[in-house]
């Protein structure tokens, strides 16, 4: 799986199936080559968001919250657009 380096260079649906494989694993990975994709993903994830929350957006929502992946997308955007970030590309 090809990272970007920018959040604008991911259409929403290419973030989502990003977060998503995240947390369901749907390809199987085990042991060390899951931790690694883990560690990966997240890296990136805190560094093309710039969430100040950093990889909390992912493991820990506001109580309340859509816990989905697509709850973080939602929030990621919040977040951007509030202030002054570029959001996805158009699809």
């Amino acid at each position: 799986m090809t990272l970007k380096g920018k959040l604008e260079d991911y259409t929403e649906d290419e973030f989502l199936a990003l977060i998503t494989e995240l947390y369901e694993n749907r390809a199987g990975r085990r042991g060390t080559e899951l931790e690694s994709f883990r560690d990966r993903i997240i890296s990136n994830f805190k560094k093309i968001t710039e969430h100040p929350d950093g990889a909390d957006v992912l493991t820990r929502p506001p109580a309340g919250s859509d816990k989905s992946p697509q709850g973080v997308i939602n929030r990621i955007k919040e977040w951007r657009a509030a202030n002054g970030k570029p959001g996805f590309k158009p699809a």
